[in-house]
């Protein structure tokens, strides 16, 4: 996956699971959709990139 995060060695990343949260999906609607996921793995994905974020500085955009 060129590197990219995955959950528990599987291919998939980190970032499909956190952009389904971010589009309004339970964590239950997610396992439901992808079966080889479990609700623990959600809630790791979402603890990743809490931590991934807290460890850079975003820029703040200044309203035009």
């Amino acid at each position: 996956m060129g590197g990219m995060p995955c959950i528990r060695g599987m291919r998939f990343p980190v970032a499909s699971v956190v952009a389904m949260v971010a589009d309004g999906m339970s964590s239950q609607d997610i396992v439901t959709e992808h079966p080889d996921l479990e609700l623990e793995d959600v809630s790791e994905a979402l603890m990743y990139a809490a931590e991934a974020l807290r460890e850079r500085e975003l820029p703040l955009r200044h309203p035009a």
